[in-house]
């Protein structure tokens, strides 16, 4: 599309925005003034919907007229509450209601599949990460190394961009696989990279990590409700994502996770066992023996955090209403916008390092700065603008579809040139 670097035309894209009235179904945080942030954020913490108070009153009023005989009593009943998000989940990450699964948190998660899918020996025990993958990753993948009596120096392959690039190269990656060949137990990349906004060829990396004979899992915690996915199709073994980023489910929001049905009903693959996991039919005989339910909710450990899912089933309806596609197709056209004008603007002490490509990038630009970048930040902060900034000297911007405008584009690149 031929973009044209004024308010008028950004006005112009906001009228014919399919999607514009979503907007209305979030709140914004306010100015003193009463006039909403520039909020461009919701890469770290997406807006409340509207109909959160609604979802989770729902439940407290269940709680106080029924007490315990909520969990099956209740307008939504407690004892299968999470099975309410499998089909929305299944269509948001491209799995079967069966490979998925809500619970616990990201990290909490990216633990219990490495318990499954990182099982080294003295023949394969070596794992592939980015060298910036998100802190919480590399110490998780760490700590397992170490738990299971071998080195992080030895074990661990951190996959570095070429010299003066910033973002990883696919056949790199492919190439790094290869290389550990025999070796390599376990690839976990994030599915979109947090800091530089890259979007990953999870389809090709799973096949190459799986031709080397290993396992492949993804954080998506940058990924899901941001691009589009097809884990089932690539054949992925497992993954995690959070859902307080772009699922707008609040902080420290409850966490998913996919499993392929390759493995959900394999009872050799070992797990953490926990009574939620076990069979429904006979999980309240209190038997000795863990029959874990043929499903990711094998997974499980513990009952359903209702309060926390009634906050993510308010905002994955509204996901269901519009849909990845639609929300896809709009992101794709914001960002681009927000390229362009960057690029329009010459020399304003800033330099994108996500991918120019757009289909190896989601919502969110990554721009560099120079020695000034904090105090860069600081002053956008000062009038009015809701980003995020990321140590050494990245400001990472996030026009979310679902309730950012091509004006709040517009504005933000006019605050940055002043």
């Amino acid at each position: 599309m031929d973009f044209d670097n004024s308010l008028s035309f950004a006005r112009e894209m906001d009228a014919r925005d399919p999607l514009a009235s979503y907007r209305e179904r979030f709140y914004l945080p306010l100015r003193p003034d009463g006039q909403p942030h520039i909020y461009l954020c919701g890469n770290s913490l997406g807006l409340q919907p509207r109909t959160v108070r609604d979802y989770i009153a729902e439940e407290l009023e269940d709680w106080a007229t029924l007490g315990v005989e909520g969990h099956f009593h209740a307008r939504h009943p407690w004892m299968p509450y999470h099975e309410f998000l499998s089909e929305s989940t299944a269509r948001l990450t491209g799995a079967k209601p069966q490979e998925v699964v809500v619970m616990n948190s990201l990290s909490v998660n990216l633990h219990l599949m490495m318990v499954s899918f990182y099982r080294p020996d003295s023949g394969r025990f070596k794992i592939i990460i980015e060298a910036d993958a998100f802190p919480s990753d590399l110490y998780a993948v760490e700590s397992q190394i170490i738990h299971h009596g071998y080195n992080p120096k030895t074990a661990l392959i951190k996959l570095r961009p070429r010299e003066g690039e910033y973002c990883l190269r696919t056949e790199d990656i492919e190439a790094e696989i290869g290389r550990a060949g025999e070796w390599l137990s376990l690839v976990l990349l994030g599915g979109v990279n947090y800091y530089t906004g890259q979007v990953f060829d999870m389809k090709r990396i799973a096949a190459a990590g799986h031709e080397a004979g290993a396992y492949v899992g993804f954080d998506l915690a940058h990924a899901a409700g941001n691009v589009e996915l097809k884990l089932h199709d690539w054949e992925v073994d497992f993954a995690c994502w959070c859902s307080y980023k772009y699922l707008n489910s609040g902080p420290g929001g409850v966490a998913g996770c996919f499993v392929h049905e390759n493995h959900i009903s394999d009872k050799s693959i070992p797990r953490f066992a926990g009574w939620w996991g076990h069979d429904k039919k006979t999980r309240f005989r209190m038997g000795p023996d863990f029959r874990p339910i043929p499903t990711a909710e094998g997974w499980q450990l513990s009952n359903a955090p209702v309060l926390a899912m009634a906050s993510l089933r308010a905002s994955m309806a509204i996901f269901d209403e519009v849909g990845m596609t639609a929300l896809r197709q709009k992101s794709l056209l914001l960002t681009g916008f927000l390229s362009f004008l960057l690029q329009q603007a010459g020399d304003i002490g800033v330099n994108i390092i996500t991918p120019e490509n757009p289909g190896e990038r989601g919502c969110q630009l990554s721009l560099l700065t120079g020695e000034n970048g904090r105090a860069m930040f600081e002053r956008l902060t000062q009038a009015g603008v809701i980003c995020d900034w990321r140590e050494p000297n990245v400001i990472r911007v996030a026009p979310v579809p679902l309730y950012n405008t091509f004006t709040d584009v517009w504005e933000f690149v006019s605050i940055l040139g002043r």
